[in-house]
């Protein structure tokens, strides 16, 4: 029987490990935070009133068995002057399933048919959250998107809203062998999945191990100069009584052209393997060189993550 593991995330970083994931024997559920409100997104949330299905829509592309032909269609983002421009063909399909359906999660179920999923895609609540952030400075920012662009360092996250979790997450969550929080932006995709009640709850009750993979840079206005205990940290903050039991942590070198690429255009900078600081966090470290790069872009090797994922488990 396929041991279950649930994956929380959100943006780039939770499809990118699902590719990873869905190579070897596992039941996944990805649950995906549903908090973003740019672009095509955006537009569709204010005229729909519709959770964010642009990670969604990501997360369902990334666990599809069909031709690649597919993806490129579900990706496809006009570029017109009529009101289509700027639109993916899966947010609308999303939206329009929603629509028909009556719910995200049905709308969801019925695209995950004909994509041929290996896995789940839930979202974590069916309501309208908007994310609301406050700066180092004290003021308040309204919104995922307002956030991610202001300069101005993050103090905190939380929704203008308390928002109720589907069924379906919180079934998955204790159902799981293995809680894992992926790679991607801290405080605008990982913690917005943290900042919900019913989640905290579901995971104090669960048995499972959680993980955490660690990102390879840090990110401007949420992690400058975070280390690999600090990333830990901050998620256990908003964990509940359980704590992070196991983390997967880059200890690979990055070519000192590209750090100096990513710190001049991206202000970016690797996170760092502070295993002098490991003890503080009482957590199990696994580390590898997990980097990986694609048209000189620095990413994880999903596939090597996969691997560590699957090992874990079946110890």
């Amino acid at each position: 029987m396929k041991k279950k593991i649930v994956v929380f995330g959100g943006g780039n970083g939770l499809s990118y490990l699902l590719r990873g994931l869905k190579q070897f024997p596992l039941d996944i559920t990805a649950i995906v935070s549903v908090c973003d409100d740019g672009k095509s997104t955006g537009i569709l949330r204010e005229e729909f009133n519709v959770p964010a299905v642009g990670d969604i829509r990501r997360v369902l592309v990334s666990l599809s068995e069909t031709e690649p032909l597919v993806e490129e269609l579900f990706n496809y983002r006009f570029n017109t002057t009529s009101d289509l421009n700027g639109h993916t063909v899966g947010n609308l399909l999303l939206t329009a399933m929603r629509e028909i359906t009556g719910n995200l999660s049905d709308g969801i179920e019925s695209l995950s048919r004909v994509l041929n999923l290996k896995g789940k895609v839930v979202p974590l609540t069916e309501d309208n959250v908007v994310l609301m952030g406050e700066m180092e400075d004290g003021n308040i920012v309204e919104g995922e998107h307002n956030i991610t662009v202001d300069k101005r360092k993050i103090k905190r996250v939380y929704y203008k809203e308390e928002p109720k979790a589907t069924k379906e997450a919180l079934k998955a969550i204790k159902d799981a062998d293995l809680i894992i929080f992926s790679m991607g932006s801290l405080f605008t995709s990982i913690i917005p999945n943290l900042i919900c009640k019913e989640i905290i709850e579901a995971i104090d009750k669960s048995k499972a191990k959680i993980m955490y993979i660690c990102n390879i840079m840090t990110q401007p206005g949420e992690t400058e100069e975070f280390t690999v205990t600090d990333h830990v940290k901050m998620l256990n903050e908003y964990l509940g009584n359980r704590k992070i039991d196991v983390v997967l942590a880059n200890n690979g070198h990055i070519d000192d052209k590209l750090v100096k690429k990513y710190e001049t255009l991206e202000q970016k900078d690797p996170v760092r393997f502070d295993e002098e600081n490991f003890k503080s966090i009482s957590a199990h470290i696994i580390s590898d060189d997990f980097i990986s790069i694609s048209n000189k872009m620095i990413r994880h090797n999903n596939l090597k993550l996969g691997f560590h994922v699957y090992f874990y488990l079946m110890q």
